[in-house]
């Protein structure tokens, strides 16, 4: 069976992204830290796409819950094809001498440590079948650097550098390496960073319309489902009216 293991599924391009592939038949491996989420997404997609779904309830930042979880789960599912490194968030947006050292926190260890823990972990399964995929979600603040962004744009940026790295490191072992750059999107994100002021978060996307979360599953399931000598190495993806990380057309 196919498999693909998708890390912060219960949101966003995550829960995106196990839709788009459980629609084309997929097996899957979702991760989450909400486990009444993550089970509702596990019925949903068994039921209406006959396919086998494996939930894990753990956070990636959790070193040893990502070795404990994923080390232990049946040898038959660890038969990956595809590693979709999704799990990330942005906290706060305020100038530098005034962050919040705790979001610093969080947003180093989910986006680029909790990264690397679950790749760690899932690479050499896929080194064993000298073949698969890695794809990381950066974003266009990997790119350019906007004013309040700082240690967001940091993370992402490592993301990006990360992907490079990996790229070269598998390269003996026919390993794809893709990172995906999305612009703005209307899913959770805005929300989450704003810490639940739906006001300011909604304010973000007026005036133009953002990506959406199944814009972003398309694009990286397209990615995946190349021919196996072709591999995109990086892509950036916006809507029509957004150029790059700070350039917007709005009405």
């Amino acid at each position: 069976m196919a498999i693909v293991l998708i890390t912060g599924a219960t949101s966003g391009f995550g829960e995106a992204c196990a839709k788009k592939f459980a629609a084309n038949g997929y097996d899957l491996i979702i991760t989450g830290r909400r486990q009444e989420r993550l089970t509702a997404l596990q019925e949903q997609l068994q039921q209406e796409h006959k396919i086998a779904v494996l939930p894990l309830c753990f956070d990636v930042r959790d070193q040893q819950a990502v070795n404990t979880v994923l080390g232990n789960i049946p040898d038959n599912w660890k038969a990956v094809s595809i590693l979709v490194n999704n799990a990330g968030l942005a906290l706060g947006m305020s100038s530098i001498e005034d962050g919040d050292v705790s979001d610093w926190d969080t947003m180093i260890d989910t986006n680029v440590k909790g990264l690397l823990y679950v790749s760690r972990v899932v690479i050499p399964w896929l080194k064993a079948q000298r073949k698969g995929h890695v794809i990381n979600l950066g974003s266009t603040a990997a790119k350019q650097v906007y004013a309040k962004g700082h240690v967001y744009c940091a993370t992402k940026a490592a993301v990006d550098s990360i992907s490079q790295g990996m790229r070269i490191d598998l390269l003996p072992y026919r390993i794809k390496v893709t990172a995906v750059h999305p612009g703005a999107a209307a899913t959770e994100f805005s929300e989450v960073r704003f810490k639940g002021d739906k006001e300011k978060a909604d304010s973000i996307y007026k005036g133009f319309q953002p990506l959406t979360g199944e814009d972003v599953a398309d694009t990286i399931y397209y990615c995946a489902t190349l021919p196996p000598h072709v591999c995109i190495n990086d892509l950036v993806m916006t809507c029509v009216q957004q150029a790059n990380a700070y350039y917007f057309d709005k009405e």
